[in-house]
């Protein structure tokens, strides 16, 4: 992504971070309910529908090519575009939807697909803190983790989740029965959206929304790829020693690959630590063949 998308994206985050906000400072009970109507901070009832209102946007958008050219036209004066979303969604949705939206097509998009992948991400964000408020994001990381893990090792999932042939809603149903009693509600949401594949595929969309959730903590994740798992002092040491080094909590999420002869390999963000047999061959091979 260019430095000015992620300027955008980033600007729309804080539009979402700040009405979350409110609304954590008004959740105190009936008096500060009634402020909150006073001064017109979102209702936590509000911010709980949020992330299934942003759905319906972006699979609205997904489904017009006239509504995502309308919403993006640069020729349109942004005051225009600002008016057409309260014209489509006031009534239908709550204002913190509206709110969103609006300061989205605020700003200036490649086109509506960059439109419909920003809000995405705010739905998906808005999920997240839902969870958080549920006490239960610790667990959502690792479910949704786990399950981009399983559908990743599993090519007759892989397959059926990647072919175009099948409807999206056909695919999300797919996903549903598969985390049916078996997941929270907030992954199986999540795991039926990243069947989208906005991210290029289901596992690289379903990673981005697992960084978010560590993003959600301030932390950062990790993923650890070992011959055989870790013993709980290891994970403790290698958590510690990749925390001191990126100078926030490092969330570690283990993979047992087969591929891996010996030893780790760490991939934080854009960052490889290759410290595996095969890695030091490897470079070996390229320093000396």
């Amino acid at each position: 992504m260019s430095a000015g998308g992620e300027a955008r994206v980033q600007a729309l985050d804080e539009v979402l971070d700040q009405a979350e906000a409110r609304t954590a400072s008004s959740d105190q009970g009936l008096l500060a309910n009634l402020a909150a109507t006073v001064t017109g901070a979102p209702r936590e009832a509000e911010m709980a529908a949020l992330p299934g209102e942003l759905f319906a946007v972006v699979d609205a958008l997904d489904s017009s090519v006239t509504l995502r050219r309308a919403l993006t036209d640069p020729s349109t004066p942004e005051e225009g575009r600002r008016r057409l979303v309260h014209t489509l969604l006031d009534g239908r949705v709550g204002k913190v939807c509206v709110h969103v939206v609006e300061e989205a097509v605020g700003l200036r998009w490649g086109g509506g697909r960059a439109l419909a992948d920003a809000l995405e991400r705010q739905g998906v964000r808005a999920q997240l803190v839902v969870a958080e408020r549920a006490g239960n994001l610790d667990e959502t990381e690792d479910e949704l983790f786990r399950f981009a893990r399983l559908v990743e090792s599993t090519p007759a999932v892989r397959d059926a989740l990647s072919d175009r042939a099948v409807t999206l809603e056909g695919r999300r149903s797919l996903v549903q029965d598969l985390l049916r009693g078996r997941a929270s509600d907030t992954t199986a949401v999540l795991a039926q959206r990243a069947v989208a594949a906005r991210e290029r595929t289901f596992a690289h969309t379903i990673e981005g929304f697992v960084e978010l959730a560590a993003a959600q903590k301030n932390r950062v994740l990790a993923t650890v790829r070992v011959a055989r798992p870790l013993t709980a002092d290891q994970r403790s040491r290698l958590q510690s020693s990749l925390s001191r080094q990126v100078g926030r909590e490092v969330l570690l999420q283990e993979v047992v690959d087969t591929d891996v002869l010996g030893g780790i390999r760490v991939e934080l963000g854009d960052e490889v630590i290759e410290g595996t047999v095969a890695g030091r061959l490897e470079q070996a091979r390229r320093l000396f063949g």
